[in-house]
This record gives structure tokens, sequence and C-alpha cells, in this order.
């Protein structure tokens, strides 16, 4: 049975991690991983990008520096304010809203659409790809990192914010193997798709998923 997402109560608990997350003194980076490692190269060379699940918007921040036209979508209004007053100068736009309305609303298009331990994290993989999908010119690629899946655990699972004390703040995040990511992907209509798992730098660390797509 699909997870059921309570979009209000999930916009509650990103409100609450922007709150803590957002840091005034950031500077614009983008990394796939949570440690050093690749960069924006693996998006080619995009004259428009889309992050879906911005954040706190640095990987935008670091692609509108470079000239790219830089889009982001963000669940959580509360982060959205933070990063257009941190980062609206560069020339990053920052939008508020869940994920799939918006795929499904508008119709710009993109050369590339990506995620870092964003919305392909938390959003149900068999309606947000053929979107994405959509959303991308011939030849666009789609690229999302996150934590890899925990053996034996695979599909939607539920998260609470932070330790299990206090109101009951839950999304859902999903996990696979990497063959089941490239699959899912290939449904959805893109041509290749190709995911790995890149080691920690430290043995027995947790690594990092990072899946590529391109669209023909």
């Amino acid at each position: 049975m699909p997870a059921q997402h309570d979009i209000a109560a999930e916009t509650e608990l990103w409100d609450t991690f922007a709150a803590s997350a957002f840091k005034d003194d950031a500077e614009p980076g983008f990394c796939w991983t949570q440690y050093a490692g690749p960069g924006p190269e693996l998006l080619g060379a995009p004259r428009a990008v889309l992050e879906i699940g911005c954040g706190t918007g640095r990987a935008l921040a670091h692609l509108a520096q470079r000239g790219i036209s830089a889009r982001g979508v963000d669940l959580s209004p509360v982060m959205v304010e933070k990063t257009t007053t941190k980062w609206g100068h560069t020339g990053a736009e920052f939008v508020c809203s869940e994920v799939l309305e918006y795929l499904s609303a508008h119709e710009d298009t993109y050369d590339a659409v990506y995620s870092i331990f964003g919305a392909a994290w938390f959003t149900d993989p068999g309606r947000l790809f053929p979107l994405v999908r959509r959303r991308l010119d011939p030849g666009g690629v789609f690229v999302f990192s996150q934590p890899p899946a925990i053996s034996g655990a695979y599909g939607p699972q539920g998260m609470y914010k932070g330790g299990f004390a206090g109101k009951a703040m839950f999304t859902y995040r999903y996990s696979y193997r990497p063959a089941v990511w490239e699959r899912l992907l290939t449904r959805a209509g893109f041509a290749t798709a190709h995911a790995e798992v890149l080691d920690a730098p430290h043995p027995g660390h947790i690594g990092t998923l990072l899946v590529r797509a391109v669209a023909m």
C-alpha cells in the first residue's frame, strides 16, 4: 500500500528543520555527498536547472553564480523565505511548493533536474520520476543523491524528526537497491540510468547513493 503523505504535517516538519539547518554564515557550495566528492560536473553544461527539495539553497547559489538559470522548489515556506533573503542576489529563484504539484502544474523545461538529499529521497518515485522526465529537455539529466538503503529495508519508510520524544512529526523516505532505482527510472521513460553507492572515506561509515539518468 502506498505511503500516505500528510503534506500539512510534513510542511511543519520541514519548517522546524529549516530553523536549525540554515546557517546565516553559509557560503555557496555544491557536493553530492556528505563528504568531499563529485560536484556539478555531473549535470553537464546546463543553461537551466531545477533543484527539487532545495533546502538551504547553497547548491543553487553556486550554480547561479556561474551564470546558470537556477530555480529551486522546497516545501517549507520558512526555508524559502530564508534562502530568498540569503541568496536572491545571486539570481537563484526559490519557490515554495510541494514538488509533485509544482512539476504537474508548470510547463517549464530544464537541461537538468537534481536533488541532493532532497525531494527525490522523500517522494514516491513512481509518481515523481515520470513528472521529472516531462520537465527535461531532450538529452537532459536527472541526478540525485541520498544515503543508500539499509540491507533488507526497501521501499517507503517512516522517519520521525529528531529523537523519539515530543510532538510526532514524521515523513516518509524511499530506499531501494541501485538496480531497482535504475529500473524505476527506465520505466519512467529515461533512456539510460546508472546508480551506484560511493564509499565513505572511512571503512564502515555510511556511503552515498548517487543516481544519474538521461532523457532522450
